[in-house]
């Protein structure tokens, strides 16, 4: 029997840097990630990948603006969907790749996913996530007046800012245990996920917000109670006291050291906060083992050489 880990890929394994954004600078990215998945794979792990799309719901909602005189505006519920097809695809592909070249046949399928959080969630009262290019004072007004959520940006320009709710449920997560329980290697719940709102009756409705991906992944991990949960960033490890002088790589810890470096504040809202928060989520949910670690370093760090492990 292999065992099952959902990987979390960050923005790292999609687009190196800002002078790497072409899509054959993310093909690259991508097919070098996939390369370490393909490894895994060998050496006997099955796997579902979720995957961020921060950068490039950031393009897509660029492209509306510049042609908004001539097109219509795209719903921020659409982009990430959009962008779940795009990424799914190239990941397909590119696994692919990297598998035949190691003698492995394997069928890759990617999920078209819908993610239910709470239309009563105090995030709708409070948007902080920003999203799109930055805009104009008098684009900025315009967007006021439709409605729209602004916010100005340490006087570089105005923002659209976003609500970003928590995951409550992934509604495919039926088709998706089938899927893995019948030999498909999976990518689903890309970007967080499609954020929807159920109405009166049961039905659904997509809605302006953006998910965190690793508190969805997560959700993820439970749902196929996966053996382990894989975290990939720009580090090799979690460090406590990150860039000072007492600055410490962690090897393990469990998650009550984690939960307790969180309340200290070592881990900001905006970096390594939401990663630790999905690990403490997961592992209180009865989940096995939780590593954190760069692509490159997959392959060690499943060798116990390398990453961080958080255990129960």
């Amino acid at each position: 029997m292999h065992k099952l880990a959902v990987v979390a890929i960050g923005g790292n394994s999609l687009i190196r840097n800002e002078a790497h954004q072409t899509v054959p600078d993310q093909w690259g990215a991508i097919g070098e990630t996939c390369g370490h998945l393909a490894a895994m794979i060998a050496a006997g792990w099955d796997i579902v990948i979720t995957h961020g799309n921060g950068p490039q719901v950031g393009f897509a909602l660029l492209r509306a603006e510049l042609a908004s005189d001539l097109l219509h505006p795209v719903p921020l519920d659409l982009c990430v969907a959009d962008t779940q097809g795009s990424l799914g695809y190239m990941i397909q592909q590119a696994l692919r790749n990297n598998l035949l070249r190691l003698g492995i046949r394997r069928s890759i399928v990617t999920v078209v996913t819908q993610v239910l959080v709470d239309r009563d969630d105090p995030a709708f009262l409070n948007p902080t996530k920003p999203v799109g290019p930055f805009l104009t004072r008098e684009r900025a007004e315009q967007y006021r007046k439709e409605g729209k959520a602004v916010m100005e940006d340490a006087g570089r320009g105005w923002r659209r800012v976003v609500p970003s709710p928590r995951p409550r449920e992934i509604l495919e997560m039926d088709a998706i245990r089938a899927l893995q329980s019948a030999g498909f290697l999976i990518i689903a719940a890309g970007g967080g996920g499609i954020p929807v709102i159920c109405e009166e009756g049961g039905a659904l409705k997509g809605v302006e917000a953006v998910i965190d991906k690793d508190l969805t992944a997560s959700l993820l991990a439970i749902g196929l109670r996966a053996d382990l949960f894989l975290i990939s960033t720009a580090v090799d490890q979690v460090a406590i006291h990150y860039r000072t002088p007492q600055e410490r790589w962690l090897t393990e810890m469990t998650v009550d050291e984690a939960r307790r470096y969180l309340h200290e504040g070592h881990f900001p809202p905006g970096s390594m906060g939401p990663k630790i928060e999905a690990a403490i989520q997961y592992l209180e949910a009865g989940g096995k083992m939780v590593l954190i670690t760069s692509p490159s370093a997959i392959g060690k760090a499943l060798e116990g050489e390398a990453g961080t492990r958080i255990l129960p």
